[in-house]
């Protein structure tokens, strides 16, 4: 007998569809990137990154450095050239690891919030069916009140409390995810900042010499050395002037360190009215678009010289200091129209005239005067010597203002004439019958215009940070139950015909001040002494309840 199966046949199962493996390997990467392991390998390339840029010069800072670089090491500096090392902070491999960072820390951060939004929001869970098998656990006589006599006293201590009949459930120390959210939040903050700073933020140096016929006005040609970002351009620079009316400084008469320093300028922004304004090396310039700060200040020597046919010339510029606590300053004073016959027009150039310099605001009383004694002027001297030949000065080439080029007098282009030493109103008449007159000195101040736009919100990410990671380090996540039972959980029953309050105790991290801050609780809770019930191990009843754990 043949036995036909009459059931419906089992549809065909549909083809599995092949996964998309593009999305797949994006996933994959995306994971990758947003994982915390990532990100600490990222923030540690990106130190490691930053070493050619504070080893190497860099141009925007040092362009003067990078010059002699590639003097000392003609085969090595165009291969560091070529992989950006002497622009590290603004190279393509740097900014790579920077936007990697930044967006690792985002991913990382933006589902952390949001759990932790959703976390802030939910209630304390259920108590689990055996306190006894939790970390921290005891057992005490129902307190007046009940349940609601123990969950008023852990909102006292600032408890997150829910009651389920019987039950209540508590937890603690939200506030170590907020610190961790808050300082990895402001270390992305800190990174934007240092975006802005780098991209629109812009920086000058300047020499400000006292007096009306050496202000300053803000533009690129007037400044020493400048650093722009690459969003800037010369044309963005707020438009303001700055003269130098008058500088004080003060010394400590024990040992010579400055005590007090006061610049006063007179402003003129944007065309507006001139304003008398004042400043020093903590409490800076703050004008709109920018900030001046007080580096440094110094001696400019005003010389006076008398060429052969009676013209005469004043040089004041600046004598640097050489950064010794007497404020020497070393300086150049040249005279590149002197000697020109008022009948031709015409001037000999191997009859150029320049004097190398060294200041002494108070000389020693005898020699050598390489050095002074105190930076205030009490025994001022100029320590003079007199060059005479083919300077270069209408050469055209580009050298410092503040020293003479040695390779001229190498050359023997250029002869040393004589050598004095003048005090302030003496005069020093060379072989040739020229005359070199000592004037007096006026101070010159050293200014570092800048603007960082993203300072702000450094300023602040900085703040946030340290109080984000203090609440990370120092607060503990936990939990406590609480269950009003009718009999004693060990076995027994209660002798006095009571219920008893089971509770248990779980430290969600690593606390090993858990214990005592779960005595101290249940001790406050419960206003007697509680039985430990776990595993038949006793407690010291007699130990002093420490203070509650910091939240």
């Amino acid at each position: 007998m043949t036995v036909v199966d009459e059931r419906p046949a089992a549809p065909a199962e549909a083809p599995r569809r092949r996964p998309n493996r593009l999305l797949a390997l994006l996933r994959n990467s995306w994971r990758q990137l947003t994982s915390m392991r990532t990100a600490l390998v990222l923030l540690f390339l990106l130190a490691v990154a930053a070493i050619p840029g504070s080893v190497l010069p860099q141009r925007g800072v040092n362009p003067e450095d990078v010059r002699d670089y590639f003097v000392a090491h003609p085969d090595l500096a165009p291969l560091l050239d070529r992989i950006g090392a002497f622009e590290a902070f603004g190279s393509v491999w740097f900014s790579a690891i920077y936007v990697l960072l930044f967006t690792s820390l985002i991913g990382c951060i933006a589902p952390r919030l949001r759990d932790h939004a959703r976390a802030l929001r939910s209630k304390p869970p259920v108590a689990p069916k055996r306190l006894d098998r939790l970390p921290q656990h005891a057992v005490f006589a129902v307190p007046d009140g009940g349940v609601e006599a123990i969950a008023a006293a852990l909102r006292r201590r600032r408890w997150r409390v829910v009651v389920r009949g019987d039950e209540v459930s508590a937890e603690k120390g939200y506030l170590k995810e907020t610190g961790n959210l808050l300082f990895h939040s402001s270390l992305v903050v800190v990174l934007v900042g240092v975006a802005l700073g780098s991209w629109y933020g812009w920086s000058g140096n300047r020499l400000l010499v006292t007096g009306a016929d050496n202000s300053f006005c803000n533009t690129q040609q007037q400044y020493a050395e400048t650093k722009f970002g690459p969003r800037v351009d010369s044309a963005d620079l707020p438009p303001f002037c700055l003269q130098l009316d008058d500088f004080e400084a003060r010394f400590l008469e024990s040992n010579g360190q400055p005590r007090f320093f006061d610049a006063k300028v007179t402003v003129e922004e944007d065309g507006g009215t001139p304003r008398q304004e004042s400043f020093s090396v903590n409490s800076p310039l703050r004008l709109d678009g920018a900030n001046v700060y007080l580096l440094g200040h110094g001696y400019t020597p005003l010389i006076r010289y008398t060429d052969r046919f009676g013209v005469t010339q004043i040089s004041d510029k600046p004598f640097l200091s050489t950064g010794d606590i007497g404020l020497t300053g070393e300086g150049l004073a040249d005279f590149p129209d002197a000697n020109v016959d008022p009948a031709t027009g015409k001037r000999d150039p191997n009859l150029q005239v320049a004097f190398s310099g060294l200041y002494l605001p108070t000389a020693p009383q005898e020699a050598p005067f390489v050095r002074s004694e105190f930076p205030t002027e009490r025994n001022p001297m100029l320590n003079l010597v007199a060059y005479r030949g083919n300077l270069g000065l209408d050469a055209g080439i580009p050298g410092s203002v503040y020293e003479l080029d040695q390779r001229q007098v190498t050359a023997g282009k250029v002869k040393e004439v004589g050598a004095k030493l003048l005090k302030k109103g003496e005069t020093w008449t060379l072989d040739d019958g020229t005359t070199v007159e000592f004037l007096d000195t006026v101070p010159y101040i050293v200014l570092s215009v800048r603007y960082d736009p993203g300072s702000t919100p450094l300023l602040f990410a900085s703040g946030f940070l340290l109080v984000g990671l203090m609440g990370s380090l120092f607060v503990r996540r936990r939990r406590v139950f609480f269950r009003v039972a009718g009999a004693d959980p060990a076995g027994g029953s209660p002798t006095d015909g009571s219920s008893l309050v089971e509770a248990g105790g779980l430290p969600r991290t690593d606390h090993p001040g858990f214990a005592d801050e779960f005595a101290s609780l249940v001790a406050a809770v419960g206003g007697t002494e509680a039985r430990d019930q776990r595993d038949g191990a006793g407690r010291d009843d007699d130990r002093t309840a420490p203070r509650e754990g910091a939240e």
